[in-house]
């Protein structure tokens, strides 16, 4: 056989298994699952299934991914699931909600999940069987995609008629899922922010309650000491959220009062000439999922801030979340009046807890001028977009911001300024300046890497606009004169900020460090974001340690440091006459510590 035919014969065989193969090879592709799913049945401690209950899935950022209700056998699932990290949330009337976090969905794999719903604690239990071969879940659950809400109320027909303990259980159930933060914190020095005051030394403490199931009440409260004034102050909040269908509504009422008799003496104001603020606010929140990939949350503020005269306003915010895909989200955002730095912060409900612990003994930004009180107010527009790719996540965003009667902290020689434009500071021996209106507008660019399991990068870049001063010097003691120096400008902004939690102590660490172009800023925007990541200006560190304690201990302890610009950049110094320097300051150096207990 010659060379040619034999190459010829060769080549005939490979056609043919080639041809015999690629039918094979096509069936196993198309059988090759690249999705997976979550899936499970709910019942009581007795074992009977229980209908009608919302099982609510979160993606890996704590958003809400997907919500759906439990079958007549108590069945649900999830299915068509990109492969990530999950958590699930079930809630029940009359029973504790359950929560499992950390559910791998893996491709071809169904995760099963066996909740168990009581009075006083509720578990999930998870499995890994295939999905070719769903041993616990059938197809009876597709129906109740249907609106289930007229079944609710047959729930509370589940137990057998007559049983002993089934109105012990439902009392018992009124104030469940009791959880609460107790927390002791002290500094050096104040640490004034861009859009608020607080007191150096500080106890305070947050709880909240089930009731009747889908129901939370509330209740935070923080006394307060400024330890370079003397100034005692106190704040308390109580607030009720539900569960329903349509969203998560949620009314608060907060009180704040401060009396500052060392710092103003017999200065003009109530009581026996002594100055004090009071304010008063009501609140209403609330968050809705509009359709699968659309969820809102909006809601508003009213403020009533009393400081030698009274100023009322009305904060309202909405932020709109779209979806695009499984990795992929578009937000957008309004917000006029408070800050609202929570707004976009992942939902949990220690988040709840620990914002009310951080904001609670925030006070308004007051300041002076031409004799009358001003309280600091801002109105914000964001949009963003947000995609993850693998272990990284990148962001892009815009905003414009507007500042009415910005606040600066103010270091100036003694009785440089009159009294009618620049107040006293509340906790510090600073003074507060009005530095009038302003508006910025910038961008930014940033990417999140996780470097393993628990160690993730970002680094932010973009543009930001800020308030600055002419070179020059003051000719003389008005404030005026100063307050017209003063300019807004843009300037290049970049951010490293590093996350770690050490495995073995579980020492959680946020380390970041903001880098301006321009140094001469005295407040570089956006103060008002709600941006989850909010790069503040210089270096800062904050460390997390919990305390090992013994286990009989209804509690568990936490320490906390948090250093503050370090290096104390964004100080902007101005020359005075006689040689003497002024110094405009947005976030002083500060070093604060604390112990939480939480239960």
């Amino acid at each position: 056989m010659s060379n040619r035919t034999a190459h010829m014969t060769v080549t005939a065989l490979v056609m043919g298994a080639a041809c015999l193969l690629v039918p094979g090879a096509a069936r196993a592709a198309n059988g090759l699952k690249l999705s997976g799913a979550i899936a499970g049945t709910v019942s009581n401690s007795v074992g009977v299934p229980q209908m009608g209950a919302t099982v609510l899935l979160y993606n890996r950022l704590d958003r809400l991914f997907g919500r759906i209700i439990t079958d007549e056998h108590g069945t649900f699932q999830f299915a068509g699931l990109t492969p990530d990290s999950y958590t699930v949330r079930v809630m029940l009337l009359t029973f504790v909600p359950a929560l499992r976090r950390n559910i791998m969905v893996e491709p071809g794999m169904r995760s099963v999940l066996h909740v168990s719903l009581n009075s006083l604690f509720s578990t999930i239990q998870l499995s890994y069987p295939t999905i070719e071969n769903p041993s616990v879940m059938t197809d009876d659950w597709k129906w109740m995609l249907r609106s289930a809400s007229v079944t609710r109320p047959v729930l509370r027909f589940v137990d057998p008629a007559g049983s002993p303990g089934a109105s012990q259980a439902t009392e018992s159930a009124f104030f469940s899922d009791t959880r609460g933060i107790f927390q002791v914190s002290a500094g050096e020095g104040v640490l004034s922010t861009a859009v608020g005051n607080e007191a150096d030394l500080g106890t305070a403490f947050a709880m909240a309650t089930s009731l009747s199931g889908n129901g939370s009440l509330q209740v935070s409260g923080n006394m307060g000491y400024g330890s370079a004034t003397g100034t005692p102050a106190a704040a308390f909040r109580t607030s009720y959220s539900r569960s329903m269908a349509g969203g998560d509504p949620r009314v608060s009422f907060t009180m704040q009062q401060l009396m500052a008799p060392m710092r103003f003496g017999a200065g003009p104001g109530s009581g026996e000439g002594v100055p004090m603020m009071r304010t008063l606010a009501v609140g209403f929140g609330d968050r809705t999922q509009l359709s699968d990939n659309l969820s809102v949350q909006y809601g508003f503020g009213m403020d009533s801030v009393e400081f030698l005269q009274r100023v009322n306003y009305l904060s309202p915010y909405v932020r709109i979340a779209y979806a695009t895909g499984a990795n992929g989200e578009l937000d957008m955002a309004y917000t006029a009046g408070n800050a609202r730095p929570d707004l976009g912060a992942p939902e949990s409900q220690d988040a709840e807890l620990q914002g009310d612990l951080n904001s609670l003994g925030l006070f308004p930004r007051v300041a002076l001028r031409d004799g009358q009180s001003t309280v600091q107010r801002g109105q914000e527009y964001e949009i963003g977009y947000s995609r993850k790719a693998g272990s990284r996540t990148f962001r892009v965003s815009a905003y414009h911001e507007v500042v009415t009667n910005a606040a600066l902290t103010m270091v100036a020689p003694a009785g440089m300024f009159s009294g009618v434009d620049v107040l006293p500071d509340l906790f510090s021996n600073t003074s507060t300046f009005n530095a009038g209106n302003f508006g910025s507008t910038g961008y930014s660019a940033s990417a999140t890497q996780n470097v393993s399991e628990h160690v993730s990068a970002t680094v932010i870049y973009g543009s930001t606009g800020g308030l600055t001063a002419e070179n020059g010097s003051l000719a003389g003691d008005n404030a005026s004169q100063l307050r017209d120096m003063i300019r807004a400008r843009r300037s290049q902004t970049a951010t490293a900020r590093l996350t770690t939690t050490l495995p073995k102590t579980g020492t959680h660490m946020i380390a970041s460090y903001r880098w301006t172009a321009d140094h001469r800023f005295a407040m570089p925007g956006n103060i008002y974001s709600t941006e989850e990541v909010q790069p503040q200006p210089g270096l800062n560190v904050y460390i997390r340690q919990p305390i090992p304690g013994p286990s009989a201990l209804p509690w568990r302890m936490e320490a906390t440091a948090d250093l503050r610009n370090l290096l104390a950049q964004g100080y902007l110094p101005m020359g005075a006459a006689g040689g003497q320097q002024v110094l405009l300051v947005e976030t002083p150096r500060g070093i604060r510590g604390g112990l939480s207990f939480i239960f």
